[in-house]
């Protein structure tokens, strides 16, 4: 095993990003990412001196607005998370 110059190492380059061998499956990730986030993060509203009270309604909808690809996202998956089991459920239980 070799140790090298123990005074003065020397670094290899950093991490690189790998070559994609599944270039369909990362634009496929891409794609949906753009389809469930397309709007920029609105910046203007995270100040940290800024009070709670001073948070209006209409940031608050904006920031919804922001957010709202994720929450249909969230709200789809809760449904598959309940209806799949109850539907199993069902056509096990009531085999006629």
């Amino acid at each position: 095993m070799e140790l090298g110059n123990i005074s003065k190492p020397t670094y290899s380059p950093g991490p690189e990003a790998p070559g994609s061998s599944t270039p369909g499956v990362v634009t496929m990730a891409h794609g949906f990412l753009r389809l469930v986030q397309p709007n920029p993060l609105p910046t203007e509203l995270i100040n940290f001196e800024q009070s709670q009270s001073d948070f209006s309604q209409e940031d608050s909808h904006e920031l919804l607005l922001y957010e709202l690809g994720f929450l249909v996202c969230m709200a789809i998956g809760v449904l598959f998370i309940i209806l799949v089991p109850l539907v199993g459920c069902c056509f096990c239980c009531c085999r006629c």
